[in-house]
C-alpha cells in the first residue's frame, strides 16, 4: 500500500495503466467519517482484484459535522476534512491510479445544509439579507405572500414557539470577544447579526436577558432588525419562503440556473477533473432543478473543455457524465441532456422484473386485498398519497404555487375571474396526474430535442384529461390556464418563467414523497417490486419487453449505468430476488400467511391495539428478504436456542421508518407513538415461542425459497454485467446483499472478508455446494469483470440480440448475445426455477431441462467455452442444449471459438480440484 501522501496523477500514470476514458465497471464506496479516504485507499487492491475499473465516491464536499452521507453540504469550494480534505482525496487517487483504476464523483448541486454554524454562504445571507454576496446562491422568495417576511428568511429551527422559546430564556446574547463578532447562541447554533442591529446599550448586563419582560422585549425588537425570522420548526411545512430538498427544511435549494452561481459550485470538481484525480460525474437529484437540461448541457461543456487541459498523460476525450434520474414508464432521456445515462434505476427495474414470473399477479393481488382489505391498484394509492402529502406536508410550495397562479390570473382580463380555490384543487387534481418526476417546459424551445418535446406534451395532456375527472366547471378552466403556464414560451426571470420553474420543481419533490417514501410503505402486493425507480403495480416483464428494452438502451444510452442496489434502494438486490420467488410460489405464500395469521391470533387478542393486517403482511416479507442467508439451510435440531436478535433489531427499525413513511399511523413530525409500540410488541410476541412459533416457521420457509432466491440473484448479477450499459457494483454487495432501507443498506461491509474470499481459489463445484457463504456470487462478479476486461468491444459497444429457446422449458431460460465484428459472448441465465430448482443447489439439476436448446443463430455447427467454468460445448445445426450450458452453474457466459482464448480465468474450470483457501 502506498504511503498516505498526495502523488503527482500524471507521475502515477507514466508508470501504470491509467484508466480508460469511460468506465469498464464502477463500484460505489460510501465515505463518512468512519470510513475515510485512507480507509478507501486501503480497499483499492481488493476493487483491482476485483476487476473493476473506477471507484465511485459518495460526496466529499465539506458537509455537516459527522453527516454519514455528505449529502448535506455546507462548502462547495473544499474537500471534506473529516475525510482527509483534499490532501486525503488526491492521496486515494494516486493509489486508485497506480493500481489502474481511476474515480469517478458524486456530486450534489440542488441543496445545500441550511446550518447557520457550518456554511458559510448561508451564514452570511444570515447576516446581511437580500445584500449579501451569496443572496442569489439560494431559491429564496424575498416578496412572499406573508409581509411579515418580505426582506427575510424564515429560520425554522426552534424546539418550541417563538415566544416560548423567548421566555424559557433559550436565546442568549454573545458579546464580541476577539476575531468573533457579536452574536445569538440558541444551545449549539450560532446566529449572526445584521451589522449594526444591536442596541447600543447591548454590553450592559442582562440587556438581552430574556427571563425576565424587559430583556424580553429588547431581544424581540432586536430579532425584528434581522433579516431572518426565527420560529417553531413544526411552521415549516406551512411557511417557508425558500426551496428545500423534498420536506426537507435544513436543506435549502440552490440556483444552479444563475450562472455565477454555476461557477461556483463547480469550481472544485472541474479544477480536480482539469488537475487529473477524477475522471467523470454523477449528479444527484438532476430533477430538482431548474432546468436539468440546460445544466446537463452545461456540465457536459465544462467538463470536455476541463478534460482538454488535464496532463497529457492523463488525456481524457470525453468525461463521464451521468444523472440521478427516475424515468417513468415509456418515458427516455433526451439526447439534447448530453449526458450518458442515468445512474440505472431503470435498468434496476427492468432486471428485476424479467426475473418475477407474471401468473402470480393475480394471486398476489388477491391475497393481498383479502389480508389487507384494500383491492384498490397502485396508481390509486399514489393519488391519495399524492394529496395528502400537498395538503400536510410540501404545503408552502403547494400554497406557493396556487398563490403564484391566482397573482397571475388575476393580471390579464380573461382569467381575472378564477379564484384561488379553483385554481388550488385544479393545481391538485394535476399534480395527481402527472405520470412522470416533472415535466420540462421550461427549456428553451429552440435547443430541445423534437421527440422529447412531443412526449412532454403528450404526458401532460394526458395528466390533464385525467385531471379534468372530477373537477367543476370553474376548476376546468382553471386547469386549462395552469396547463397555459407550462407550455407559454417565457424568459426564465419573467413572471411566466418563474412560476413554471417553480411548478415544475414542485412535481419531483412530489413524486418521490407521495410514491417511494408513502405509497411503497402502503401497497404490499409484493415488496421486491416497491424499489426506487420501480413500478409496484407492474409485477413482472416478459422476456420480450426485457429485450426490447436492452436494445434500446443500447442505441439510445450504451454507456448508462446499470445498477442492482444502491445506498438509496429500498432493499437488497438479494432481498428482492429471494422475494420474487413468491411470483412463482402465490399459493404456497398464500397457505403460509394464512396459517401465521392463525397463529398470531392468540397475540393479536392480547394486544390492546393490533398492527393493521397490511402491515403484517409486509413485516413477513421484510422479514423473509432480510432472513442471514447462513441461516437459510435445514434447521432440524440446529435452531439456536435464543432468537435471531440482530435481525429484529434490522426489522424493528425498518418497521419503524415503514409506520412513520406511510403516513397512516403518525408520521415522522407527529408519530403515533401507541401503534408504533404495538407494532413492535408484535414483532417480539411472534419471536417469543423460538425455537418454534411463528418466526421459526417463517425461517422455516425462508429455507424453502432460499435457493431459488439465490438462483435469481445469479442471474440477475451475471445480466448486470453483460447487459448494455457501465454496471456498478454497491459496496459489499459482492457478497450477499440482504439490507433494508437506509441506513440498514450503508452498513459497513467486511472487506477483509471480501478481500479473503475473493482469493479463494477452490473452484465452482466448491463454491455452489457453500453457496450459502456468497462466495460464488463474489466468484461470478470477478470472472465476468475479467471477461469484459478482456473483451472491451464486445461488451462497451457489442451489438445486442435476443436468442430464442426451444423445448419445454422454454420459460426457464433467457439469453441474449452481444456482438463486435466476427467476436460474440452469448449471456445465458436461469429464470423463475422455483418449482424445478435443486433443494440443495442453486440450479436446476441437469436432466430437468430435458430436449431444451438455444438457437445461436448461424446453422453450422460451432464451438462455444463458457468463460466461467471452462466449459466446451458444442452447437450442431446453431443450437446449444441446455443440459449441457447450464449443467454445472444457473448462468453462463458463452465465447465463440477461438475468442474463448483470450478469455481471463481467475478460478480453476468447474469441477476441478484447487487450492482451497479457508474464508
Amino acid at each position: 500500500m502506498m504511503p498516505a501522501t498526495a502523488a503527482d496523477p500524471a507521475d502515477r500514470a507514466a508508470a501504470h495503466n491509467g484508466p480508460s476514458a469511460l468506465p469498464r465497471a464502477t463500484a460505489r464506496v460510501q465515505l463518512h467519517p468512519g470510513f475515510t479516504f485512507a480507509d478507501a485507499a486501503g480497499v483499492v487492491d481488493y476493487y483491482a482484484a476485483l476487476g473493476v475499473s473506477h471507484l465511485y465516491l459518495s460526496p466529499v464536499c465539506s458537509a455537516r459535522p459527522g453527516s454519514t452521507h455528505g449529502y448535506d453540504v455546507t462548502d462547495f469550494t473544499s474537500v471534506r476534512p473529516e475525510l482527509g480534505g483534499e490532501p486525503g482525496l488526491k492521496m486515494l487517487a494516486g493509489r486508485a491510479r497506480a493500481a489502474g483504476l481511476g474515480l469517478i464523483l458524486d456530486i450534489v448541486p440542488n441543496h445545500m445544509a441550511a446550518d447557520v454554524t457550518h456554511n458559510g454562504w448561508w451564514r452570511d445571507v444570515l447576516a446581511h439579507g437580500r445584500d449579501s454576496r451569496y443572496a442569489g446562491c439560494f431559491d429564496i422568495d424575498w416578496t412572499p405572500r406573508d409581509p411579515a417576511l418580505h426582506g427575510k428568511v424564515l429560520l425554522p429551527m426552534l424546539g418550541q414557539s417563538y415566544w416560548d422559546t423567548l421566555v424559557a430564556g433559550e436565546l442568549q446574547w454573545v458579546p464580541a470577544s476577539g476575531d468573533v463578532a457579536a452574536h445569538l447562541r440558541y444551545f449549539d447554533h450560532a446566529l449572526p447579526l445584521a451589522p449594526d442591529s444591536a442596541d447600543a446599550e447591548a454590553g450592559e448586563p442582562g440587556w438581552y436577558d430574556t427571563t425576565h419582560a424587559e430583556g424580553r422585549a429588547r431581544m424581540h425588537a432586536l430579532l425584528e432588525r434581522q433579516h431572518y425570522r426565527l420560529a417553531w420548526w413544526r411552521s415549516a411545512a406551512a411557511a417557508l419562503n425558500w426551496r428545500r430538498f423534498f420536506e426537507i427544511s435544513d436543506l435549502i435549494g440552490v440556483r444552479e440556473e444563475d450562472p455565477q452561481v454555476f461557477d461556483m459550485v463547480h469550481a472544485l470538481v472541474f479544477r480536480l477533473l482539469r488537475e487529473g484525480w477524477i475522471d467523470g460525474v454523477r449528479v444527484d437529484h438532476v430533477d430538482g432543478l431548474a432546468d436539468p437540461a440546460g445544466y446537463c448541457r452545461r456540465m457536459r461543456e465544462e467538463l470536455d473543455r476541463q478534460a482538454a487541459a488535464r496532463p497529457p498523460l492523463l488525456r481524457l476525450d470525453r468525461p463521464w457524465l451521468v444523472v440521478e434520474k427516475i424515468l417513468g414508464p415509456r418515458e427516455r432521456l433526451a439526447p439534447d441532456w448530453q449526458v450518458d445515462g442515468t445512474t440505472g434505476y431503470d435498468f434496476m427495474d427492468d432486471v428485476g422484473a424479467v426475473l418475477h414470473d407474471g401468473e402470480g399477479e393475480a394471486p398476489l393481488g388477491a391475497l393481498w386485498a383479502l389480508v389487507s382489505g384494500d383491492a384498490r391498484p397502485f396508481a390509486a394509492h399514489v393519488a391519495e398519497a399524492r394529496r395528502q402529502v400537498l395538503d400536510r406536508h410540501l404545503v408552502t410550495e403547494y400554497e406557493g404555487a396556487a398563490a403564484h397562479l391566482h397573482e397571475c390570473a388575476r393580471q390579464e382580463p380573461g382569467t381575472r375571474d378564477l379564484t384561488r380555490a379553483a385554481l388550488r384543487r385544479a393545481l391538485a387534481a394535476l399534480m395527481a396526474a402527472v405520470p412522470v418526476y416533472r415535466s420540462y417546459f421550461d427549456a428553451q424551445p429552440s435547443a430541445r430535442d423534437a421527440a422529447a418535446a412531443q412526449a412532454d406534451e403528450a404526458m401532460l395532456e394526458d395528466a390533464l384529461q385525467t385531471a379534468r375527472t372530477g373537477l367543476a366547471p370553474d376548476e376546468v378552466v382553471a386547469l386549462a390556464f395552469i396547463a397555459g403556464c407550462l407550455r407559454t414560451v417565457a424568459a426564465p426571470d419573467s413572471e411566466t418563467g418563474a412560476l413554471r420553474r417553480r411548478l415544475q420543481q414542485l412535481m419531483p419533490a412530489l413524486a418521490a414523497k407521495a410514491g417511494e417514501d408513502t405509497a411503497f410503505y402502503r401497497y404490499g402486493r409484493l415488496l421486491s417490486r416497491n424499489e426506487v425507480g420501480s413500478d409496484p403495480g407492474q409485477l413482472a416483464m416478459p422476456p420480450a419487453q426485457f429485450h426490447a428494452r436492452m436494445a434500446a438502451r443500447r442505441l439510445a444510452c450504451p454507456h448508462a449505468m446499470l445498477a442492482t442496489a444502491t445506498h438509496d434502494h429500498k432493499r437488497g438486490e438479494d432481498a428482492r430476488m429471494r422475494l420474487a420467488v413468491l411470483s412463482e410460489l402465490p399459493g404456497a405464500w398464500a397457505d403460509a400467511v394464512t396459517a401465521w395469521e392463525r397463529e398470531c391470533a392468540p397475540l393479536l387478542a392480547t394486544l390492546p391495539l393490533a398492527p393493521d393486517p397490511g402491515d403484517r403482511l409486509m413485516l413477513y416479507q421484510a422479514l423473509l428478504g432480510a432472513w442471514p442467508m447462513e441461516d437459510t439451510g435445514p434447521r432440524a435440531d440446529s435452531a439456536p436456542d435464543a432468537p435471531p436478535h440482530t435481525l429484529l433489531a434490522r426489522i424493528s427499525a425498518w418497521q419503524l421508518k415503514a409506520i412513520r413513511e406511510a403516513k397512516r399511523h403518525g408520521n415522522w413530525t407527529c408519530p403515533d407513538a401507541e401503534y408504533e409500540a404495538a407494532c413492535e410488541t408484535f414483532l417480539r410476541g411472534i419471536a417469543a415461542g423460538w425455537p418454534q412459533g411463528v418466526l421459526a416457521h417463517i425461517g422455516q420457509f425462508v429455507a424453502r425459497i432460499a435457493t431459488a432466491g439465490a438462483l435469481n440473484s445469479l442471474a440477475q448479477v451475471l445480466l448486470q454485467l453483460t447487459a448494455p450499459g457501465i454496471p456498478d457494483r454497491y459496496q459489499g454487495c459482492e457478497g450477499w446483499d440482504l439490507s433494508l432501507v437506509d441506513p440498514d443498506n450503508r452498513h459497513q461491509p467486511d472487506f477483509a472478508r471480501l478481500q479473503s474470499r475473493l482469493g479463494c481459489a477452490a473452484g465452482w463445484a466448491h463454491w455452489l455446494a457453500h453457496w450459502r457463504d456468497g462466495r460464488i456470487k463474489q466468484q461470478l462478479v470477478r470472472h465476468v469483470l475479467a471477461v469484459r476486461r478482456a473483451h472491451p468491444d464486445l461488451f462497451g459497444d457489442g451489438q445486442y440480440s435476443m436468442l430464442a429457446a426451444h423445448g419445454a422449458l422454454v420459460p426457464q431460460v433467457l439469453a441474449f448475445a452481444r456482438t463486435a465484428g466476427s467476436r460474440q459472448a452469448i449471456t445465458v441465465v436461469t429464470r423463475l426455477a422455483a418449482a424445478r430448482v435443486d433443494p440443495a443447489v442453486p440450479r436446476i439439476p441437469p436432466a430437468c431441462w430435458g430436449d431444451t436448446t438455444l438457437n445461436v443463430g448461424a446453422p453450422q455447427p460451432s464451438r462455444w467455452t463458457d468463460a466461467l467454468t471452462g466449459h466446451v460445448v458444442d452447437a450442431p445445426a446453431g443450437r446449444l442444449r441446455l443440459r449441457d450450458v447450464l449443467g454445472g452453474l444457473p448462468v453462463a457466459l458463452l465465447l465463440r471459438e477461438p475468442d474463448a482464448q483470450l478469455r481471463i480465468a481467475p478460478a480453476p474450470p468447474f469441477g476441478q480440484p484447487g487450492a482451497r483457501q479457508s474464508a
